[in-house]
């Protein structure tokens, strides 16, 4: 009767999975959440989405205006692609020759968790309602009168 101490764990189970040939497409986008994940915040909202192709890294862009930004540092992102691919080893079968930019009509796959706070401005008020009125008109001058007192209000507040 054998024994059940050779008993495999779930980590080296899905790790021996992952490195099946037939696996390797979840391989490729893990290396490429990881590259995105690598790049300056403006450059992970510019990317739609990343792909290989026969040693070419192709980039897609969510919007024209960072086509130009990118194009510039073409060198910067095939090698920190190259230093992901040296020193992960789950990506380690992927190389990049050439680098590719395009524009896309996807989103950023970088999900906007950002939640903007409304804010108030708060200023010191530099009016100090006296001012003279000088309308014949009695509509105008209530109003006029209305913000003299808004303004004297907005002063006695802070």
């Amino acid at each position: 009767m054998k024994t059940l101490n050779a008993m495999k764990t779930s980590s080296s189970i899905l790790t021996t999975i992952l490195h099946r040939r037939e696996f390797k497409k979840i391989n490729s986008g893990y290396c490429y959440s990881k590259f995105i994940s690598l790049l300056q915040p403006k450059f992970q909202k510019a990317i739609a989405f990343v792909y290989l192709k026969n040693s070419t890294l192709f980039i897609a862009l969510s919007h024209p205006g960072f086509k130009m930004e990118l194009s510039y540092n073409i060198e910067m992102l095939k090698s920190i692609f190259t230093m992901l691919v040296a020193n992960d080893n789950r990506c380690h079968d992927l190389s990049v020759e050439k680098v590719v930019i395009f524009n896309s009509n996807k989103i950023s796959i970088v999900k906007q968790n950002e939640v903007q706070e409304q804010t108030i401005p708060y200023y010191h008020e530099a009016a100090t309602g006296s001012f003279a009125i000088n309308c014949t008109a009695k509509e105008l001058r209530e109003r006029f009168q209305a913000i003299k007192e808004s303004i004297a209000c907005n002063l006695k507040q802070k």
